[in-house]
């Protein structure tokens, strides 16, 4: 089993609050990590899958009288949003009788966005999110390159031939696209319409956001293009970086850059399967970069956050690493192993007054230009530098 970094940030969290609840998109390993956590809590354990028609309706039919039962006990509740209405029964449960590891939740949909979840629930429960696995967790079996063309889900990661991987793939897009999106938050839409803006998204990889022209594409509203693009949020299958504003007097690109989180799904729809297929890809670019912001999301701490930078003059940087409106970081992400910084770039870290500035690179390699720009390796920078931008 693939050892979760996580897993260390959320036994720490099960000392200090009531309920702990594991995020993350379908098949990325929650249940295996929660039944792994409950392995090492001093209590008597009850395990609630709520995807079992059996377990859901036992619960269902007196849903505060069953878990009333179990104060003194750890609670998992799987999939939690097939029932979001136990978000106000477990205040109240956590209220009568206040000690931390009482529950622990998986999730495959933000709660902000579940029908009935908006019960606050602040100081009561810790909040993590389980992504697929990052380069940082790699087992010492599976290369960068592998791992860069499967992308993180353990099932897909893990087959050892492409016909296996295709059919696992496609089955989870399906089941994604036809049950689970509908189910997770209650809507009804065009199954087609939703497979073409997947297909639309791969081929807009890290692109920035034009909402109404892609709405058009589908023949749909730009009102209603965003909605989908929250439903794909809120699931875990995409992720928006937004800009990084700051008051320095020029024009500033305010739409956010949209990109396929995980490798592995973006490559399936772009009907790449192979290394070579991938080399050769027009989207070759995107989709290195993409792989570099998802591994450094998934890398870095939850007090650093990301953007893009990007100016109607040109000026230009594909990931800011900041607190606040302190900016830790400014790089730029190239698939080369000699590359050259870009004039756009240097206009950043001049606009942004940086001091830490990389170009990340497809090879295992580190040195310093002499205008003092680190070119490193992905390895390299999630290893070396992502843990020293304090």
């Amino acid at each position: 089993m693939i050892q979760r970094q996580i897993q260390i940030n959320i036994e720490r969290q099960l000392k200090l609050f009531p309920a702990v609840a594991v995020l993350g998109p379908r098949q990325v390993g929650k249940t295996t990590l929660v039944k792994l956590l409950a392995k090492n809590q001093k209590k008597t354990i009850h395990y609630l899958d709520l995807e079992r028609s059996s377990t859901f309706d036992i619960v269902k039919r007196d849903a505060e009288g069953y878990l009333s039962a179990f104060m003194n006990d750890c609670v998992i509740i799987d999939e939690i949003q097939r029932m979001p209405e136990l978000f106000p029964l477990l205040r109240s449960l956590i209220d009568e009788k206040r000690k931390p590891g009482r529950f622990i939740i998986s999730g495959s949909a933000a709660p902000e966005l579940l029908k009935g979840a908006s019960e606050s629930l602040a100081g009561r429960i810790a909040y993590s999110h389980l992504n697929p696995i990052g380069l940082h967790e790699l087992p010492k079996n599976i290369s960068m390159q592998q791992h860069w063309l499967r992308g993180g889900f353990p099932q897909h990661l893990l087959l050892n031939d492409n016909a296996s991987r295709y059919d696992w793939m496609d089955s989870f897009i399906t089941t994604y696209i036809e049950r689970d999106l509908p189910f997770l938050f209650d809507v009804k839409f065009s199954t087609v319409t939703m497979r073409k803006l997947w297909q639309m998204l791969a081929h807009l990889q890290s692109g920035i956001l034009n909402a109404e022209s892609l709405g058009r594409s589908l023949d749909i509203t730009g009102t209603t293009l965003k909605r989908y693009l929250d439903y794909l949020q809120g699931a875990f299958i995409i992720n928006k970086l937004p800009p990084f504003y700051v008051n320095i007097g020029k024009r500033l690109v305010k739409a956010p850059k949209v990109y396929i989180s995980d490798s592995g799904i973006l490559h399936f729809l772009l009907n790449i399967h192979t290394n070579k297929e991938l080399l050769s890809h027009p989207s070759l670019g995107a989709s290195w970069e993409s792989y570099v912001i998802s591994q450094v999301m998934y890398a870095k701490n939850n007090r650093t956050d990301a953007f893009y930078y990007r100016t109607q003059a040109g000026a230009e940087c594909d990931l800011v690493l900041a607190r606040g409106q302190e900016v830790k970081a400014c790089i730029e992400i190239k698939h080369s192993k000699s590359p050259v910084p870009t004039k756009g770039f240097y206009q950043s870290m001049k606009d942004l007054k940086c001091k830490n500035n990389f170009i990340i690179t497809s090879d295992d390699t580190e040195y310093t230009t002499k205008e003092k720009v680190k070119i490193v390796g992905l390895s390299v920078f999630l290893k070396k530098h992502l843990p020293g931008l304090k």
